[in-house]
């Protein structure tokens, strides 16, 4: 009884954390999306319009163009940077000369905020000054141009966005490989099974609570993304990169719509937890099924 009462000790300063920074503002953010508001108007009052702004939300061209290209971005990034990762994480395994500075040099891009690295890729993708461009003209010939190229600005979002945060995919799959026992594979190799059947067999299903896990993080930041887009693109050109973060963000401040914004916001907190869910069901639920 008295472990049980000094463990909700210990956890009750960091519940109150959340109770005033993570519930009572998505309570408000909630309350607000029923009202048009703007605070900066001639009449900053709250107006109470029910549902409103969640019917307009769904006959919004940009909202659901902002929507189309999220479901994109997320889906390329997220499966190349699992890709990427796992494969870096297999490398990583093993010794090779370097090891340790190429593995310090893999990880700088974590320790760098998001608003940095939109910077850094922003003056790296500049035609005139950039890094990027001007070996592309030399080398290959090709003229990149973020600001009049709709796939090009879309593709180089992306490139960043696995280039920031591979290494987080990497440094989670390298713990769940480190723990693997070593049993199973040795007798799947005296069994005569090949790597491709020991990796879907034996690698996969052991490692799919360490994949599951990293994709719900990676899937709720990409969802979230905006500093590093807004830095680079500005949303631009067109509605191309102008993501559901960078859309929310133009509602609010430029337009100061901050009924509608919120309304956005709690939508995409809903997409984002039913992402997950469905994630969830479709690959632990068989898996759980069949240690029943």
């Amino acid at each position: 009884m008295q472990t049980k009462s000094l463990g909700w000790i210990l956890l009750a300063p960091t519940l109150v954390i959340l109770f005033f920074f993570g519930v009572i503002p998505f309570i408000y953010v909630v309350y607000v999306s029923f009202h048009s508001w703007n605070p900066f108007a001639a009449d900053p009052t709250m107006i109470f319009n029910g549902a409103d702004n969640f019917r307009k939300i769904v006959f919004d061209a940009a909202f659901l163009n902002s929507l189309g290209a999220t479901v994109t971005f997320v889906f390329f990034a997220v499966i190349s940077e699992l890709i990427l990762g796992y494969m870096l994480a297999q490398a990583f395994m093993k010794e090779f000369p370097g090891k340790a500075i190429f593995r310090t040099i893999h990880t700088l891009p974590l320790i760098m905020a998001p608003i940095i690295v939109g910077s850094v890729w922003k003056l790296m993708t500049t035609p005139s000054i950039g890094i990027i461009p001007h070996y592309l003209d030399e080398w290959f010939g090709i003229t990149m141009n973020i600001a009049t190229s709709v796939p090009v600005a879309f593709m180089t979002i992306i490139i960043m966005d696995i280039w920031h945060w591979t290494p987080l995919v990497t440094l989670t799959l390298i713990a769940a490989l480190v723990s693997l026992p070593r049993d199973p594979f040795e007798q799947a190799q005296i069994d005569g099974a090949g790597k491709r059947q020991i990796f879907w067999h034996i690698t996969l299903p052991m490692i799919a609570p360490a994949i599951v896990a990293t994709v719900f993080i990676r899937l709720m930041d990409a969802l979230r993304t905006v500093d590093e887009v807004w830095m680079l693109t500005g949303g631009g050109p067109g509605s191309a990169t102008r993501i559901l973060g960078v859309h929310i963000f133009k509602e609010v401040f430029p337009k100061t719509n901050y009924g509608y914004g919120s309304t956005i916001s709690v939508v995409v907190l809903y997409l984002t937890i039913v992402s997950c869910w469905l994630l969830y069901v479709t690959m632990l639920a068989p898996r759980n099924k069949n240690r029943g």
